[in-house]
């Protein structure tokens, strides 16, 4: 499918492994002009070597000041934004039950002001172009999910909230905003990777009592999405939760 986004200016959070850069790679297969982004300036490197057509800057976006800088590099190099992906998370949290006020301040700053920092310094970008934004979710945020940290499902539940009210402010700009909540997405390097390997009954069981579609999800599940939702095929969608989890959660 064409989804018209060739040349379209394109800034991913979080973009240097994982789902981050499987969206990454679909926008650059469409043709897009994408900048990724990571804390760590030798992933980068190494993937924009790899990956001739891609640019990239490093910076942490849960800092208003490195989001600052990285608006500041998209103006210079595009002028304008058509698509925001913000990806920027981690599900790494104290156990259920021991949270603390140190905990909730990492925890909100890697998941909720990860996003509302990068979507504050490049939103004059958007307007521009009558761009798009897409943020990454959980699944945690819709219901309870078994051992999920209550920080990480409460700072995702926030960033669901964030996009629901900030779609009215943004659409006057004539931009539009949208989360996908993803369910459990395997890939080198996550978590569900180290639970296979050192316990992959007990992962096998799980799926066959949680998941209908009985399969863990792939990064390109969630790409394919939110190519999708970047594209004018979705112009009529903005303040919208999409789940994309093979039917785990049950909640209305």
């Amino acid at each position: 499918m064409d989804y018209k986004l060739k040349e379209k200016k394109v800034f991913i959070s979080g973009s240097s492994k994982g789902i981050g850069l499987s969206i990454a790679l679909k926008f650059m297969n469409e043709g897009a002009n994408v900048i990724i982004n990571s804390r760590n300036s030798d992933d980068l490197i190494e993937l924009t070597n790899k990956y001739k057509s891609l640019d990239y800057i490093e910076g942490d976006v849960s800092k208003t000041d490195d989001a600052v800088k990285i608006a500041s590099f998209i103006s210079q190099k595009f002028n304008q934004l058509d698509v925001l992906i913000c990806n920027v998370g981690s599900g790494k949290s104290v156990p259920q039950g021991e949270e603390n006020y140190e905990e909730w301040q990492k925890t909100f700053s890697k998941n909720f002001f990860s996003t509302t920092n990068i979507v504050e310094a490049t939103k004059h970008l958007l307007e521009k172009s009558k761009g798009c934004i897409v943020c990454i979710s959980s699944i945690c945020a819709l219901e309870h999910i078994p051992n999920a940290p209550v920080t990480y499902s409460v700072a995702k539940n926030a960033i669901n909230s964030y996009v629901k009210f900030q779609s009215f402010p943004l659409s006057k700009k004539g931009i539009r905003i949208n989360s996908v909540a993803p369910g459990n997405i395997n890939f080198p390097g996550s978590t569900w990777e180290k639970k296979i390997n050192e316990n992959p009954l007990e992962v096998k069981k799980m799926i066959k009592e949680n998941v209908p579609m009985q399969r863990l999800g792939s990064t390109d599940d969630i790409a394919n999405l939110v190519l999708f939702l970047s594209s004018d095929l979705s112009n009529f969608t903005t303040g919208s939760i999409f789940t994309s989890d093979g039917g785990q959660t049950r909640s209305l």
